[in-house]
């Protein structure tokens, strides 16, 4: 208060974004990333100073916006972003982008000036009002700090609102603008007005489970228990409930459940009797398609990674498939649903399961077992070719991983090809690993930031894993510098091949002729180790397999963080997959009778 007892600048900032940071952390947010700023500093300063949440200091917008998708990824819970006005706003566009299509909760909030100073020609301001469109869940701008009543109601509310909103239905980002005039210093002692006093927060939101229509999930019950060649396909998803609920009704229905890789169901204690691996090698092949004929196919989550699966049902098109997604998405891109479930998928598969009966552990049906058989013989087939082949490969770099990392650790898998040989080439089992990725936009930039977000955040804390493609780490080397602020922990094992080795799998390869390498193959030349060196990181470079899976051991052993890079060359890559894919074919051959295991 002023000598006089009015509510001075200071005083008002103190009290008005001191109770938005205490509502944010009553609604569960511990972790806020800072981006220094002037215009930031009420947010920054009641951020650092609240006991409850610790804030993480980035040097830069569009790395810090991919730390917090990391930790809030790996969390499943919303972490906040704060930067100064202007075009550090549009550096957390990226993350903002994934963080939609990805459903990731983030609570983004942007500093502004004041409504007097905008179109007048004041420095480092733009309209930020809806900066990010339709990528931000919902946008508020605050109104200017005020220390009454009336405004910490309204501020306590928008705070509570923009978590729940953040984390409710399908996740993802909520854009909250706050124009403030100078002075920028908040002032003041004590805890900040206004909070309930037995410490709840001051509006509670409960998400319900998603709307079910009971009549409409019994006869989807009934309709299943007639149809014997049914398959469910779970795609990328985060609940961590969802593969014991799910696993459990494959096996009472007796039905495949295609496991994509960012699932959680490839690896884990869950019921996996009906788990499938290893469809994108065999569905691949013209005559395992046409033998694997489904009556009804039900898929839950987001797009899976393989597009043999996605080719596979588009060849069954006329087959009646069921999408389960939450409420407002629909994620069907090849248009071939039949029947759309706008509902909670781990209350949707509780529902149904009720409605089925049955229990886990069943025999599998002939159906299911013919699956299983070719489940089988690929993952053999492929597990054989690498043993007999021996030499330190991109698809070697995933089998290894495979035995290498202990239960509780997480393997963060980059775009374009790290991604896509994760799901070809991880064999899964029992031990608790987490999958992930950044899938809903699927884009390169900000992978090594949003890595190191999620090593913070791993709910068993074991070890994280990053595999990461050359261009893909170029692109956020400035990621790095995070991992000595901060003494993180994690491996980044840096497959290089000098170039875009995805474009190798692609019609490019052969139709753009003498442009590709230019173009598309993109060499570099770049040595990477001095980038280690300039970050203070361990590194190492892998000349064969038992040097790779030595380097990966010891730095999963030690703290810090170790990049191993791996060195292949894209030509040698390309025929590499052909002949494991042929490898596949050849041994599910004696598998595939006349009628495809009915």
């Amino acid at each position: 208060m002023g000598a006089d007892g009015t509510v001075t600048a200071g005083n008002a900032l103190y009290a008005f974004i001191g109770a938005f940071f205490d509502e944010l952390a009553r609604a569960g947010v511990r972790d806020v990333c800072v981006c220094p700023g002037s215009r930031s500093t009420p947010l920054s300063i009641m951020a650092r100073r609240h006991p409850d949440i610790r804030t993480w200091v980035h040097l830069d917008e569009r790395s810090a916006g991919f730390f917090a998708l990391g930790m809030a990824k790996a969390r499943r819970a919303p972490v906040a972003l704060i930067c100064t006005s202007g075009t550090a706003a549009v550096n957390f566009a990226p993350a903002v982008v994934e963080a939609c299509y990805g459903r990731v909760p983030l609570i983004v909030l942007t500093a502004d000036r004041p409504p007097e100073l905008r179109d007048v020609g004041a420095l480092q301001t733009i309209d930020q009002r809806d900066l990010y469109g339709k990528h931000a869940k919902w946008f508020a701008e605050s109104i200017l700090p005020e220390g009454g009543d009336e405004a910490i109601r309204y501020v306590r509310t928008l705070a509570g609102r923009a978590a729940a909103t953040a984390r409710e239905g399908a996740p993802g980002p909520v854009h909250l603008n706050f124009p403030f005039r100078e002075p920028l210093i908040p002032e003041g002692s004590g805890p900040p007005p206004g909070a309930r006093e037995d410490g709840r927060p001051y509006v509670e939101a409960a998400t319900a489970g998603g709307s079910l229509e009971q009549g409409a999930v019994a006869v989807l019950a009934a309709d299943l228990r007639r149809l014997e060649r049914g398959l469910i396909i779970a795609g990328p998803q985060e609940s961590a409930e969802f593969p014991a609920a799910i696993g459990a009704l494959a096996e009472a229905l007796g039905y495949p459940l295609l496991a994509d890789p960012l699932s959680g169901l490839r690896c884990g204690p869950h019921p996996r009797g009906a788990v499938i691996e290893k469809y994108d090698a065999f569905l691949r092949d013209p005559a395992a398609i046409r033998s694997l004929a489904p009556e009804v196919v039900l898929r839950f989550g987001a797009t899976p990674v393989s597009k043999p699966l996605q080719g596979y049902l588009q060849h069954h098109a006329g087959t009646r498939q069921v999408l389960v997604d939450d409420p407002g998405k629909w994620d069907d891109f090849a248009f071939l649903s039949s029947d759309v479930f706008h509902a909670e998928p781990l209350a949707f598969v509780r529902a149904l399961s009720a409605s089925i009966g049955g229990a886990a552990g069943a025999p599998p049906t002939r159906w299911l077992a013919y699956w299983r058989s070719l489940d089988g013989a690929s993952r053999d087939a492929l597990a054989a070719a690498l043993a007999e082949r021996d030499a330190l490969s991109e698809p070697a770099v995933f089998a290894d991983l495979a035995s290498l990392l202990p239960d509780g650790a997480a393997l963060f898998a980059g775009n374009s090809m790290p991604v896509r040989d994760l799901d070809s080439f991880f064999d899964g089992g029992e031990r608790a690993i987490r999958l992930m990725a950044s899938r809903g936009a699927s884009g390169i930039d900000g992978v090594v930031s949003t890595a190191l977000g999620a090593s913070t955040a791993i709910a068993q804390g074991g070890p994280l894993v990053l595999v990461i493609g050359d261009i893909s780490f170029y692109h956020d080397m400035s990621g790095l510098l995070a991992a000595r602020r901060y003494g993180l922990n994690a491996t980044i094992v840096l497959i290089n091949n000098d170039g875009g080795g995805i474009f190798s799998f692609l019609p490019q390869q052969e139709q753009a002729g003498e442009h590709f390498e230019e173009l598309f193959g993109t060499p570099h030349g770049l040595d990477f180790r001095p980038a280690a060196e300039l970050y203070g990181l361990d590194y190492h470079l892998a000349g064969n397999r038992d040097e790779f899976r030595a380097a990966v051991g010891r730095s999963l052993a030690a703290p810090g963080v170790a990049i191993v890079e791996v060195r292949t060359e894209r030509g040698a890559n390309l025929r590499l997959h052909h002949e494991l894919m042929r490898t596949v074919s050849t041994a599910i051959g004696p598998l595939l009778p006349e009628g495809g295991g009915r």
